[in-house]
């Protein structure tokens, strides 16, 4: 999915400064395409539910656990 890895990528980019929704139309994504992308991360531990800056998700941090 080149959408996601977009996304990602812009999102570390991020760094809070913009809401999850205006960064995916600043990418070139529709409200729906976001909120997809955002729930494919979720399920796979790439980011998280975070209230940071103007963001409502964070990058996850890699822990002891993640590392496997």
């Amino acid at each position: 999915m080149e959408n996601k890895d977009r996304y990602l990528n812009a999102l570390i980019e991020n760094n809070g400064k913009l809401n999850e929704i205006d960064l995916g139309q600043r990418i070139g994504l529709n409200d729906n395409e976001t909120r997809e992308i955002i729930t494919q991360l979720l399920s796979e531990y790439k980011i998280e539910y975070s209230e940071y800056k103007n963001c409502d998700y964070n990058i996850m941090k890699k822990g002891k656990n993640n590392n496997k």
